[in-house]
């Protein structure tokens, strides 16, 4: 059964209210913070790869708007910064770079070793490490390209895609709850919980209007086209940079600049808008995985899949959030540490969406966050890879 994009939209919104209603009824999952287009998506793609095992039955969407919804979204983060408020965002990113360089080397350290140990040629432990977890499906395709042709390793496309969505569905699981028991552990508060213990509210805000919605609507459009046009314009240098950190970086100028001839933006609306695409774009992912061919394909992987999930957990909670800060921030980026260093940015920031929904805003976790994992993770992740397939036991 084919979905026409029309169809296939409202499929998403009922899957990601499905996924609400869950969330909202299962006090497990609100509790550790386990993302909505998260919970509806994996139950579609659990009762789809049902149907399909039992009766041959496939269902496929055709959904051309999906890369928007992810541009409306870093579209709006960038509408909803204000760089008065942001002033502690320069260090914290070059913090966050200097913790991610490390954590690269020891994911693909543990994913070797295990890789020997199961008997495993030492490029699968690569495979099993960032080049999918932290590259994504797109990193992972390039690279299995080169691994069949050049060292002739079978099946390497195949099981690059299956740990590269294994990751992406693990970095939406682990992520709120991880942040949640560092929440709870050191009894961290945002801004706005310590404004509500203390009893120090501001005047009601007034309601959103539809001009307000207009406004924020024609600025996020205005980002996203501009975004596009110039990843499109500068896609042939020598270093790319991708288009959602375009759209993200204009919808900051139209943020900071327009205020000085008039023109100013509600942040709710802003903020509305943007959360709304990102649960469209992920439930949207979500629902079209195939669980039943990845867990066919996993095998040994998955036990090279638990070491990592093991790893990033004792390095976020010791390493990442301690030299973040150890405050409500930290918390809320080390989420999004675990999110695209298991999946991808998107899920970094539906991780950080999932927090700050239940506890409050966290304004730099939400600049640094896709400022890393745009463009300097990637360079990162191919220097590192480039250094440990020209080691003699591994690439050659």
């Amino acid at each position: 059964m084919s979905f026409d994009p029309l169809v296939s939209l409202l499929a998403a919104i009922g899957m990601l209210l499905i996924g609400a209603l869950v969330n909202r009824k299962i006090s497990f999952l609100s509790r550790y913070n386990i993302p909505d287009p998260i919970t509806g998506g994996l139950l579609f793609a659990i009762l789809a790869s049902i149907a399909l095992a039992a009766a041959d039955f496939k269902i496929t969407f055709d959904q051309p708007i999906k890369p928007i919804f992810l541009l409306m979204f870093f579209s709006g983060v960038g509408l909803c910064a204000d760089l008065r408020m942001l002033k502690r965002g320069g260090k914290a990113l070059l913090v966050f770079l200097v913790l991610l360089l490390p954590f690269i080397v020891l994911q693909n350290a543990v994913g070797v070793t295990l890789a020997k140990l199961l008997d495993l040629h030492p490029i699968f432990g690569l495979v099993a490490g960032s080049i999918t977890l932290v590259g994504g499906h797109g990193t992972g395709a390039a690279y299995a390209d080169r691994f069949a042709e050049v060292n002739n390793l079978q099946m390497v496309m195949d099981l690059t895609m299956t740990v590269a969505t294994i990751g992406l569905i693990v970095g939406g699981l682990i992520g709120g709850p991880i942040a949640q028991y560092l929440i709870k552990r050191h009894r961290l508060r945002s801004s706005a919980e310590e404004a509500a213990e203390s009893h120090e509210f501001n005047e009601p805000a007034a309601p959103l209007d539809t001009i307000s919605a207009l406004t924020a609507l024609a600025g996020i459009f205005a980002a996203l086209i501009a975004g596009q046009s110039l990843a499109s314009h500068f896609s042939g240098g020598s270093v790319t940079i991708p288009a959602f950190l375009w759209c993200m970086l204009i919808g900051i100028a139209i943020r900071n600049l327009l205020p000085f001839i008039g023109v100013r933006f509600d942040d709710r609306a802003a903020e509305l808008i943007a959360n709304v695409s990102l649960s469209l774009f992920l439930v949207m992912t979500m629902m079209t995985l195939n669980l039943v061919e990845v867990a066919l394909s996993a095998g040994p992987f998955l036990a090279i899949i638990l070491a990592q999930v093991v790893v990033i957990f004792l390095y976020v909670v010791f390493v990442c959030f301690r030299f973040m800060g150890r405050d409500y921030e930290a918390a809320v980026t080390s989420a999004a540490f675990i999110g695209f260093n298991m999946g991808s940015t998107a899920t970094a920031m539906a991780n950080m969406q999932a927090i700050t929904s239940r506890h409050g805003p966290a304004p730099t976790s939400y600049l640094i966050a896709p400022l890393a994992g745009a463009f300097f993770v990637d360079i990162m992740n191919a220097f590192i890879l480039t250094a440990m397939l020209a080691l003699p036991f591994i690439g050659g």
